[in-house]
């Protein structure tokens, strides 16, 4: 089948197949003799994996680990597990962070009374050195290892 219909077959996109073609992520296709790439149903099937892991919110080297896991049929699942846990041990942190947001903003938008004056809390606070802010929300992402490989 041509890119468009793996794309259509698979939901993912034709520059997103190219794309996970170029780094590896999919196994090669072959080309026609007219230089288009050819897919067979595999490639589909990879591609919905990529799509459904993407959703789950797995980085594309954890990806990269699991479909090298779900092509090997001897593969022990404690090491799937492994990775699955690590990767709702980030998402659980991510959450505490965002909560920590949500709470600061909750804050700030108690504070403002939202009527026609000029003075707002929460512009003021978005205004001061972040080592003043009274209730700094936590930092996401960063250097952790859920910052790399996505």
């Amino acid at each position: 089948m041509l890119i468009g219909e793996a794309a259509q077959g698979s939901g993912v996109s034709a520059k997103l197949i190219r794309y996970y073609e170029s780094t590896g992520l999919l196994s090669a296709s072959h080309r026609h003799s007219n230089g288009y790439r050819l897919y067979e149903e595999r490639h589909v099937h990879e591609l919905r994996f990529i799509k459904r892991a993407r959703s789950l919110g797995f980085p594309i080297r954890e990806i990269r680990s699991l479909l090298d896991l779900w092509r090997n049929k001897r593969r022990a699942s404690s090491k799937v597990r492994a990775i699955a846990m690590r990767h709702r041990s980030v998402l659980e942190e991510r959450a505490r962070s965002y909560q920590g947001i949500i709470d600061v903003l909750d804050h700030l938008i108690a504070a403002c009374k939202g009527d026609d004056r000029p003075d707002c809390p929460i512009l003021e606070d978005l205004s001061r050195p972040s080592a003043r802010s009274s209730r700094r929300p936590p930092r996401i992402g960063g250097s952790g290892p859920s910052a790399k490989g996505s």
